[in-house]
């Protein structure tokens, strides 16, 4: 009655760890998803939202634990809660769970954040995976005091990583790049293990920077086709590079015993949602400099009449959420389905979630997981 972690060639799962706010429906204000909507302007939600304290996410992610799944991943932004803080409170909590922390290179020095990441992983006995964000807008990042401008954060990520990577062989060593200078360096205790690098994006330079840096490169639940398009441009710069990278898909999940029931839960999931929230939602997504976010909204150009992008994959999340925007929605057998032709298409690990976060996770471990063992 649990998920599995995946074998060496079966497919890996993690959940999502709601730092922002959970509920059972898209537009409440504690999720960071209602964008210009009645919750943002006033403060009030529906009243069955789920604020991110530290007992309902311990609730959430000793869940995961016991379910079988791989890790939870931790967003990163003003939306949500530090991950850092957040996973450090939660690893006394759990036993094997690990944490895909989300950082966002240019917010702290290189040389730190490999400390950190070497303090986690002692603490945590080697619970750690990275997820590289380098920034989907230049406003936030602005807010953050990091003045970069969306392609150069990349070129920056690269440099970061570098710095990253040689100060976790615990050699001393100096560096003198466009953006950062080190001299006399050295992480006197390397991690152990070396932590594996998450790194998702859509853009040319995000696509790069995979290829070089990333363990795994993550994509939003795209239309198969496009998934597996993004997956051999990624392995072929990568080869190009000597190097061999593993696929992941970040999507959320609607699965049911009922492909009707499903589809029912699907729409009441944003039966709130008025079009003056859609409208203004879509409008504020569509000024990010995000190339992957402008990729999910024109799945869908904003319509609900467009949100069935293809079999069992509906983009009605993104009507008003930023990010990952598709779910998959169907029955049991019909999700797993859908999941066995993103793994032909070669992804080889899956982040998924559903709202809400805690119960979506024991209906995917217990009733779709077995079927792809």
């Amino acid at each position: 009655m649990t998920a599995t972690a995946g074998s060496a060639t079966g497919p890996v799962f993690h959940w999502f760890l709601p730092t922002g706010g959970d509920g059972r429906r898209l537009g409440g204000s504690v999720h960071g998803l209602d964008i210009g909507g009645t919750a943002a302007r006033t403060g009030k939600t529906d009243g069955r939202e789920r604020p991110a304290s530290l007992d309902y996410l311990t609730q959430l992610a000793r869940a995961a634990d016991t379910l079988g799944y791989e890790g939870v991943l931790t967003p990163t932004g003003a939306h949500c809660e530090d991950a850092w803080i957040v996973t450090a409170a939660l690893i006394a909590q759990t036993r094997r769970l690990k944490f895909l922390v989300a950082f966002r290179p240019g917010l702290i020095a290189p040389a730190l954040a490999a400390h950190m990441a070497a303090t986690f992983q002692q603490l945590s006995q080697g619970r750690l995976l990275l997820n590289v964000v380098a920034g989907s807008s230049d406003a936030e990042q602005r807010g953050y005091g990091d003045p970069l401008p969306h392609d150069e954060r990349y070129r920056r990520a690269e440099e970061f990583l570098e710095v990253v990577r040689t100060s976790w062989t615990g050699a001393r060593f100096d560096h003198h790049g466009t953006y950062y200078q080190l001299g006399d360096a050295r992480l006197r205790q390397p991690p152990v293990p070396i932590p594996r690098v998450y790194l998702g994006g859509s853009s040319q330079p995000a696509l790069h920077l995979a290829a070089g840096q990333a363990d795994t490169y993550l994509t939003w639940g795209e239309p198969v086709p496009l998934v597996a398009e993004k997956v051999d441009r990624v392995r072929e710069l990568a080869a190009a590079r000597g190097r061999t990278v593993r696929f992941g898909l970040r999507i959320h999940v609607i699965s049911r015993d009922s492909s009707a029931r499903a589809w029912q839960d699907a729409e009441a999931l944003i039966a709130g949602l008025d079009d003056a929230t859609i409208a203004a939602g879509q409008q504020r997504l569509r000024a990010l400099e995000s190339v992957g976010q402008r990729r999910m909204l024109d799945l869908h150009g904003g319509s609900r009449e467009r949100l069935v992008v293809a079999p069992n994959l509906w983009a009605g999340i993104g009507l008003v959420r930023g990010g990952a925007g598709t779910a998959l929605v169907g029955s049991h057998d019909e999700v797993a389905e859908r999941i066995a032709e993103y793994r032909t298409a070669g992804i080889d690990e899956f982040v998924l979630s559903g709202y809400p976060h805690l119960e979506e996770a024991y209906r995917f471990a217990e009733d779709v997981a077995p079927l792809l063992r």
